[in-house]
């Protein structure tokens, strides 16, 4: 099955129309998730949507308009209705627009899946969370609840500069949380909240009834656990919260939209100056961030971007320096750069922007291990839940699952609630070890725009360090 014929005849339509460029998307996605508590599956979801998406550039106005149809007819109109709204919004003039090269050509690529998750029976899918949530209920959790997600999506991308491109992205991933009753409050404890661009087989990997009772027994403990004391100290971040904090803190802060001021809206702007990329120091020398939708199996990993660019790898932080940034082929042109490829949409109906790939850390030439023994006085956590970031992605506060006291290079007491909190920059310049143990933590909830969208990226990340951090801020 193709729909390259279609696409192109909405292209064809839109430069018929007067537009100076066109492409065209075509998706077709089925999705399907699950969730059960305490011993019995409560959800179910299956959904699937197919649509066209097209965009026209008229001077320096872009033109979109999408259709649920993929009819020859129903394409031509929405390529012709693409160009109109183009050449209105072209009537208020704005700053020329160029656009920067995408690698014309034909394409394909499938992501890794050695099983296809769409075709393990949902009666085995639903025995899992099930066995997983009362594992955890058997070994005391009050409040046990499991899940998993799947999304499968066909793309064909035709374009005016020459593109005919189809991909098909197999994701899927899964979860098991554990809470328990304390004076007062609740303490949780989550396994897995791992995605990817593979098959079932990661779910698998993730053994989610093996944890589960680790997980429900932590829980508990946390109830009666210490406070996490106030203060600066050494924090060691374990690598499933230092892709969090590269996300809110380095992947939104280096979106091109938001450092040119087109991306204002949700999720703010960037603190970031151009006039500073290959010279701001951003981290220190152990912070080496890249951007790289090429990792196979990681959930922001493609072939091709939503404009037909190649995937390919480029640096964003190199020895601690500011050097790159995400950008689509417009954006990149007006900042004077020459390669865009981190535009991307959620669906066939919403507009592509930029989005990020997989944006994470370099391994460090470290051990958690190391890190430990070399940690005097500090503290150690784990597993991201709450986060606070203000607009400009510069000033946040953090809360984990779970923290533990280091003393005298040993992991000591269970610390409840622990909170942590900095300013960009000044926090990555503290980092002093850096673990080699990378992982790229899959991230299937990113959401940016007006009219929103969801993204789909990843961060390599693993323990490391921070020195003089302040910890211990509640309520």
């Amino acid at each position: 099955m193709s729909h390259f014929d279609e696409a192109y005849s909405a292209v064809q339509a839109a430069l018929d129309a007067g537009a100076r460029y066109a492409d065209a998307r075509i998706m077709l996605r089925r999705t399907e998730s699950m969730s059960a508590r305490n011993g019995d599956v409560e959800d179910l979801n299956s959904d699937e949507s197919a649509g066209l998406g097209v965009r026209a550039l008229v001077g320096s106005s872009w033109g979109f308009y999408a259709v649920p149809d993929l009819s020859d007819s129903a394409a031509r109109a929405a390529g012709r209705r693409a160009a109109q709204i183009a050449a209105a919004s072209a009537t208020v003039p704005g700053p020329p627009i160029d656009l920067v090269p995408a690698g014309a050509g034909a394409g394909s690529w499938t992501s890794e899946c050695r099983i296809d998750p769409l075709a393990v029976p949902l009666a085995d899918k639903g025995d899992l969370l099930v066995r997983a949530t009362q594992a955890a209920k058997d070994a005391g959790a009050d409040q046990a609840e499991a899940g998993y997600a799947i999304w499968d999506t066909r793309k064909w991308f035709v374009s005016s500069d020459g593109h005919r491109i189809d991909q098909h992205v197999r994701e899927c991933g899964a979860s098991v949380t554990a809470s328990a009753l304390g004076d007062g409050e609740v303490q949780r404890r989550g396994w897995g909240h791992q995605y990817g661009t593979r098959g079932w087989e990661l779910v698998e990997e993730l053994d989610l009834v093996g944890n589960a009772p680790r997980m429900a027994e932590e829980a508990r403990a946390l109830t009666t656990a210490p406070l996490c004391p106030s203060g600066e100290t050494n924090l060691i971040l374990a690598g499933d919260q230092l892709a969090l904090q590269i996300h809110e803190s380095v992947g939104h802060a280096i979106e091109l939209d938001r450092i040119l001021g087109w991306e204002a809206a949700f999720a703010g702007t960037s603190w970031l100056d151009l006039e500073k990329l290959g010279s701001l120091r951003y981290g220190s020398e152990l912070m080496n961030i890249t951007i790289d939708p090429t990792i196979p199996g990681a959930l922001g990993s493609f072939g091709y971007d939503d404009e037909g660019t190649p995937a390919g790898k480029r640096d964003a932080v190199r020895d601690g320096i500011w050097v790159g940034v995400l950008a689509g082929r417009d954006s990149a042109a007006v900042a004077g750069l020459d390669y865009a490829g981190s535009v991307r949409s959620d669906g066939w109906a919403r507009l592509p922007m930029v989005r990020m790939t997989n944006v994470g850390l370099e391994p460090g030439p470290h051990s958690l291990d190391e890190i430990i023994a070399a940690t005097d006085d500090g503290i150690y956590m784990e597993t991201n839940r709450s986060w606070s970031i203000d607009d400009r992605r510069l000033n946040f506060q953090f809360g984990c699952e779970i923290g533990y006291e280091i003393k005298n290079g040993k992991r000591g007491r269970m610390l409840r609630n622990p909170t942590y909190t900095g300013i960009g920059p000044r926090f990555w310049q503290s980092m002093d070890m850096l673990s080699a143990e990378t992982v790229p933590y899959g991230i299937p909830n990113c959401g940016k725009g007006q009219p929103g969208q969801v993204g789909h990226t990843a961060h390599s990340a693993a323990p490391a360090r921070f020195s003089n951090v302040r910890v211990g801020v509640h309520g």
